[in-house]
């Protein structure tokens, strides 16, 4: 496959006129900070937590792979049940695999910058630029990441034309006086969901499933938005995570969650072309690449042209070069690569 430059991506789909979406991966974060964003630095977390048994998990795996380490606790429960060995051992097992996710969590929240003015303006501006050539064309931003970069930085550049689906309700009290201001809710998702144009397709740090609700955190003029995140964590309130092993572990996890099913099915429908920068569709990624074939496949209800046609995969090395030239036919539209380091996303 030809090795484009990401600029040549753009300026040729901005020519071809079709609607241009983003899906963004751990690479993202990476490209910011590799010290914070990466297996390694989580995998010393949890190093420190001083847990014999998570510690013992990696070792007999030998991996730094959260994935792959959830994906064999989550076997050997099958195996349990299979054997019919004491349910006492099952509950040892299930244990430890919510204590990982649950660490996966704090160390995420740990490690993350403090708050959005971490982020040096002129990274946070060249950011804003990159995402704002797919928010401002009718395009739609999807991302596997957890932390709030992305947030960030749609917030302070006041992108105004990215949606995440959430909004207010006006709240009235039992006893409302109606020359009272009504009170407003915290962000819930629903409202704006019809014009929702940024995914957090497997959940992020700063939304949170109430058992009723889907709501995001946010920053105001007492506290950052990671402030808030931590005494939510405290409490032992979690956010809405995808955390499981295998793709279909994933997807199981993602379509029994109203959110981030909508998230799915949104990515389901794309038309146009789609822009991946940071995302390596490796062995726990195939629902993701399911997603996208079932953009590429004509529909009963849908215009010929309203499809997805083409795919541009962001590479960083002559490795995930050779891996993506190796799956390409996994994928039912045209695939092409580009070099990922031209797109220069941080500045």
């Amino acid at each position: 496959m030809e090795l484009k430059k990401y600029s040549d991506v753009i300026e040729y789909l901005r020519k071809k006129k079709r609607p241009t979406h983003l899906l963004l991966g751990n690479g993202f974060s990476m490209a910011y900070d590799s010290e914070i964003f990466s297996y390694n630095a989580l995998h010393r977390f949890i190093d420190k937590l001083d847990n014999e048994l998570l510690t013992r998990l990696f070792e007999i795996v030998n991996t730094k792979n959260f994935e792959l380490v959830l994906q064999q606790l989550e076997n050997f429960c099958e195996l349990i049940d299979a054997f019919g060995t004491d349910p006492t051992l099952k509950d040892k097992v299930q244990v430890a695999s919510k204590t990982l996710k649950e660490s996966l969590i704090e160390a995420i929240e740990e490690l993350h910058p403090e708050h959005v003015f971490k982020i040096p303006q002129e990274k946070s501006q060249a950011c804003s630029k990159f995402l704002s050539q797919y928010l401002s064309n009718d395009g739609h931003i999807f991302t596997t990441n957890y932390d709030v970069l992305l947030y960030w930085v749609l917030m302070r550049n006041s992108l105004a034309s990215h949606i995440d689906g959430f909004g207010r309700d006006v709240e009235y009290s039992d006893n409302f006086d109606p020359d009272d201001e009504p009170e407003a809710s915290e962000l819930r998702w629903g409202r704006n969901k019809s014009k929702q144009n940024v995914h957090y397709m497997h959940g992020a740090l700063h939304i949170f499933d109430t058992g009723v609700e889907i709501i995001k955190e946010e920053y105001d003029c007492e506290n950052y938005i990671m402030d808030k995140i931590k005494k939510r964590l405290l409490r032992k309130q979690y956010p809405v995570f995808v955390t499981a092993g295998t793709s279909s572990q994933k997807l199981e996890h993602v379509m029994h969650n109203r959110y981030l099913s909508e998230c799915y099915e949104s990515l389901c429908n794309i038309s146009g072309s789609l822009v991946v920068f940071g995302f390596g569709f490796g062995e726990y990624d195939e629902h993701i690449i399911e997603a996208i074939n079932k953009a590429s496949r004509l529909k009963k209800d849908r215009k010929f042209k309203d499809k997805l046609w083409s795919i541009y995969i962001g590479v960083n090395s002559s490795r995930s070069q050779n891996h993506i030239e190796k799956i390409s036919d996994k994928f039912e539209c045209k695939v092409n690569i580009f070099d990922a380091k031209t797109a220069r996303v941080w500045g």
